[in-house]
Parts: C-alpha cells; structure tokens; sequence
C-alpha cells in the first residue's frame, strides 16, 4: 500500500514561512519532538493504568541518537504509536483557519514559540533543520500495521507501510546541510540538558550508527536482528545493509522525579541542598528556600532559592527556569516573576503556562498575573515566618537577604505592607531594629523643633567616620545604608513614614541635621565672624565653596565640608540618568564650609598679626576637612603635605 498527497495547509506560502521563520530559533525542534515523545509515553502508561491496554507495556522510555555520519537524528519512543489514519489527521492537517490572514501576520514575525504554539506546529519545527522527515511508526491498538511517513519539506507527502515491529514512533531526520552541527554529541546533548533534563519519562541519548540503505530494513529493531544473526554465525541476507557498528543509548540523561514534584514532608534539607547543586553547580550554597505547591486557582509547583548576592545585583538575574510539565521553557520569567524576586533562583513548573509561551501570552494571561502575586505572598509569608522563629538567624542573614526585602519594598506596595514588620533597619554599631522598633528608639533624641522625626545615616562609614563620631557624642543613631537599592529605599521610607525624613551624617554639621529650639551659639562677634569668613574666603578661593560661620561644640573640627542633603540626592539621581533630573545634572556641586566659631585654631587665625600665617592656617584646616571627606586629591595633596611638614 502506498498513498501520495499534499498536507492540508490551504495555502502553499505557509510551509516556507514556517521554516525560514521559525530558523533562528532552530534549537527548540528537538524539544518539541522529545516533548511529543514523552506525551506518547505517558498516555500509553495512563491507558494501561486505566484497563484500556491489555499489552506489555514494557520499560517505558524515549530515545535520541544519532549519526554523525549520515547527518541523521532519531527520536524513539515505545508510546502509543500511530495508524496510517491517525498520521493522515495529525500530521497530514494542519487545521486552521484563515490562512492567507495567518501568512500576512507572521511573515516578519519574531516569536518562533507564538507560532508553534497558536498553530500546533510543533511537529513540523523539525523542517527547520531536516530537509527530508521521516516516520516509522505501529499503533498499540489491536491488529494495527505499521506505518511510515515521508516528507521533503515540501507540501508533498508519501504514506506507505512501515517496518516497525514494535509499539512506538521513531521520528528520523535527514538534517540539511545548514544544520548538519546537530549531528554532533556535545551539540545535542546541550539542548537536551537545557530543554529535556527534568523530563518525567526517562531520556536515553547517544549514538546508533547504522546503514538504513535498503527499505527492506528502516527500523533498528531490524538492524538489531542482522546484527544477531552475525553472532549466530549466520549469513546475513546481500540485500540487508551491514549490521550497526554500535548502538550506545542507554544513557539516561534526566532526572525523572525532580524534588519539585514531591511533597515537602517527603525532602530534607540534603534534598534540597543536592538540586541546587545540580541547577547551578558553581554556587554557594542558597540561604533558604521556598516550596511551591498550589492547585487551585492555578496549578503551580517549584522550588525558590535565596542565593547569597550580596550587592552583585545585575550579575545574578535569570537563573529562575520556567518550566511546563516538566519541560523547559524559559529562564526570562521577569513577567511571571514579581521583579524584585528576579535575584531569586530555582524552578517554575505550571502546566496552565503553554509550553510554546509567547512573551505577549505572558502579560495578557490571567494565570501568569495570579502566579505573580501568589509567588509575592509565599516569599513574604516565609520570610515573615523565619523572622518570627529565628530572629538572630535572620539578622545574620540580613545582608544577604535585605536586598530582595528593599527591592519589594520599593517596587511592590502589597509587598510593603508585609515587609515592613520584617524589614530591618541596620546601626553601624550593627544592631538590628524593625522600623517600628527603630522609630521608638530614635524619637526622643532625634526629633527636631518642628516634630519631625531624623534618621540620620552613612553609605560610608569609614570615609564618613568623623561625622559618625560627632552624632554619637551627641547620643544620635546611625544607620548604615551602604547597598546599591539603598537611595531609592530611603526614598521610601520617607514616602511612607509620617513626619520622618532621612539625611546623610555628611549633609550637615551635626547640630543642624537635627535642629532644635535651642542652637549653640558661635562665640565670635558680628564683626569677628565677617574677618573670618573673608580669611577662609581668601585661602579657600573657590567659587562652589560656601562658608558660614556656625555655633559647633569646641571639641568638633574647626572646618567641617558638607553637602545639602535635597542638592546630593538630586546629582546622585541625575547621574544615574533619573528622568527629568537633568537640571540638577548641569548645576556645579556647592558645598558648605561650615566655621567652627567655637574652636581655638579659628581663635588663633582670627587673633594672628601675620596675614600670610592666617591664610596658611585657614588652608591648612580646609585641607584638613576636605581630606576627612576624601575631596584632597592630585597637586592639592602634594601641597597639604608639603605644607604639613613645614607646620610641623
């Protein structure tokens, strides 16, 4: 029996779009072909556990060899196997309307998984590297004959008998000479670690070299019986092509029972710790790690790890994998995935996710959205939880952890709202305090005259360590806000606290970032204060130096250099190309060099006869302030040595 036709496509134009679209994603073949396999596999194991198969159904598997040789790639499966009927309806017609609308859609499209998975195309992505498909294939249905299918990409198709003996389909293909790298072992056996290493039915992979000349002998199970009769000592028929030379597939190449389709009370801490080893196998090991398991409104399960990032920020993005039934589909999972959570890594595995999804499929589908916010509650939940059980665990967590906690805060209110009874506020004396805890603690000494509450902080405790000693004298709090998320977190703060307001140690001297009723006052007259301001103007000779003269405790610095909190966050914004901060971008920084009017060294300068001592005093206590800060650089820190040494 042999039949000839054309695949019932419509139209002529779409075979061709099909393969030369779907070309620069020409990997995914093998997924959809493997895929296809395992769904055989399965539904013969569901009909046997139902009744509905009296056969043997035998080991279960899938098989992908090939020939490096004769450029072939072979993928078996002993599943439920196909009539030449069942060929002619899921094969034969791609059924779909409006074909001549499809062509004008997707002629210049770029999503190769949109069309695969609107059309049911996956079949056919082997076109993209194979310029001739062929099918071998025997139906589990009782008295069935087998059946083989051949395709050279064309419309054009050839049904004939096969020569399959057992249950299952072999799909081979005749790769193009474009595509004649996936013949190779390291090439396939990369896409089958990423799309098909968690596969649920076992995946055997490696060579099987044969010589498939003769119809007489299409099948390996045939070029496996030649090769018997060799041992046997009989000769083998002259028109039967030479037997195998090796046939190497028993290596199984997934893990079948990932721990993410087990119960939780069925894995230990081991368990867990050994599949992110397996996932990411240069890694520290994870902090903790969330269990997924939902059904109802979705279906979702997974496992999510908090890695150790530090503030390597960019550096550990797109290492949650995305899967649908165990098959892999994507690590770009930022619309499934609340943003601030994209740090995390581990597995999504959803069968309500298509496995051909599209990135617009992602942003318009209700259960994506529902998956967003149900991964946003379990992260919160857990975290809540281990600060409840832990609470010492969790603060010495908390530089790893605080960044996923601040990102949430800032990106996501629902997620605010939870965090804010876990996210903890750092001290440089590294004590740990909730928000709640931290305001009662600083309310009393840092509320300024007009009932403004002031955390006071430092992005850099060691070049702003001067300053931090100054407030802590005056029995204020510093808080350490040195990661990268810090500036816009306090932002945050801000936005959402009552009457608080946060200002860098550095901003100000210290009785101003505070302000009270009552100030100290400067002990220089009206007078005194102009002649030393025109001294310090003189040595200073800066037109973005500011100096005042300012009431400070004698035993503060007699020159402290500051910049306004509202004018840094504005340059440090503009510098990282904030939207609509460009003005703030172009003004020259201003800082203010605050006098200390109560300091001896500003007594001696001011009642010195010698002018040129007056000026070398001034620029000398300048200097002193602008290295505290670490502004003293080049020629200028050459001078202040110099001049040091000559002071001395």
């Amino acid at each position: 029996m042999q039949e000839k036709g054309s695949i019932s496509i419509h139209t002529e134009n779409i075979f061709p779009i099909i393969k030369k679209f779907l070309y620069s994603d020409n990997e995914i073949f093998l997924r959809e072909l493997v895929s296809n396999a395992v769904d055989a596999v399965q539904k013969i194991k569901r009909l046997a556990a139902l009744g509905q198969f009296h056969g043997t159904l035998g080991e279960t598997s899938v098989e992908v060899s090939f020939n490096e040789e004769a450029k072939t790639i072979t993928i078996s499966d002993n599943g439920l196997g196909m009539t030449a009927d069942e060929i002619k309806k899921y094969i034969n017609q791609i059924a779909f309307s409006g074909a001549e609308e499809f062509v004008e859609k997707f002629k210049d499209a770029k999503d190769a998984n949109e069309l695969i998975g609107k059309f049911g195309l996956g079949f056919y992505s082997s076109f993209m590297v194979a310029d001739q498909v062929e099918i071998q294939t025997l139906s589990y249905q009782d008295g069935a004959e087998p059946a083989r299918w051949i395709c050279d990409g064309s419309t054009e198709f050839e049904i004939s008998e096969g020569n399959r003996t057992t249950r299952g389909t072999d799909i081979i293909l005749h790769l193009n000479k474009d595509s004649e790298e996936f013949a190779e072992k390291y090439k396939l056996q990369g896409i089958l670690d990423k799309y098909c290493k968690f596969l649920p039915v076992p995946i055997k992979f490696g060579t099987k070299t044969e010589y498939l000349d003769n119809d007489d002998t299409d099948t390996y199970e045939e070029a496996e019986e030649v090769t018997d009769e060799v041992k046997e000592g009989e000769e083998a028929k002259e028109d039967k092509p030479a037997a195998p030379k090796s046939k190497q597939v028993d290596n199984i190449i997934n893990n079948t029972a990932p721990i993410w389709t087990k119960m939780p009370a069925d894995l230990k801490d081991e368990d867990y710790l050994a599949f992110y080893k397996e996932l990411y196998p240069m890694s520290e090991d994870p902090l903790f790690w969330i269990h997924l398991n939902v059904d109802y409104p979705f279906n979702l399960t997974g496992v999510l790890y908090f890695p150790k990032v530090k503030n390597e920020l960019e550096l550990q993005r797109n290492k949650i994998k995305l899967f649908s039934r165990q098959v892999f589909i994507t690590d770009e999972v930022k619309d499934i995935v609340p943003e601030f959570l994209m740090l995390l890594h581990g597995v999504i595995d959803s069968p309500d996710i298509p496995l051909n999804v599209s990135r617009s499929f992602l942003q318009a589908d209700s259960n994506v959205k529902k998956i967003n916010s149900y991964i946003t509650r379990k992260v919160a939940d857990k975290l809540a939880e281990l600060f409840k059980n832990d609470r010492k665990g969790y603060e010495d967590k908390w530089t790893d952890i605080g960044l996923f906690v601040k990102y949430g805060m800032i990106s996501d209110e629902k997620f605010y709202d939870k965090a804010k009874d876990f996210a903890l506020l750092s001290s440089t004396k590294k004590d740990h305090y909730t928000m709640g805890e931290y305001r009662e603690k600083v309310q009393g000494e840092q509320t300024d005259k007009d009932g403004t509450v002031v955390y006071i902080y430092t992005n850099d405790p060691a070049k702003q360590d001067s300053f931090i000693q100054s407030a802590n004298k005056k029995g204020y709090d510093v808080l350490l806000m040195n990661s990268p998320l810090d500036s816009h977190f306090i932002s945050t703060i801000e936005r959402k606290l009552d009457k608080t307001t946060l200002k860098r140690v550095d901003a100000d001297i210290i009785e101003n970032l505070v302000e009270k009723e009552v100030k100290i006052e400067s002990v220089l007259t009206a007078d005194e204060s102009t002649k030393v301001k025109a001294i310090f103007d003189k040595a200073i000779s800066r037109a973005n130096m500011k100096v005042e003269i300012e009431g400070m405790g004698a035993d503060e610095l007699p020159v402290t250099v500051t910049m306004d909190e509202f004018m840094r966050r504005m340059k440090e914004m503009a510098a990282l190309g904030g939207g609509g901060m460009g003005f703030y971008g172009s003004i020259p920084e201003t800082f203010k060099v605050a006098i200390n009017g109560n300091h001896k060294l500003v007594t001696r300068i001011l009642n010195s006869s010698d002018e040129g001592e007056q000026t070398k005093l001034a620029k000398q206590a300048f200097d002193l302030a602008m290295l505290s800060q670490g502004m003293l650089t080049g020629a200028e820190l050459t001078d202040f040595v110099n001049r040091s040494i000559e002071l001395i």
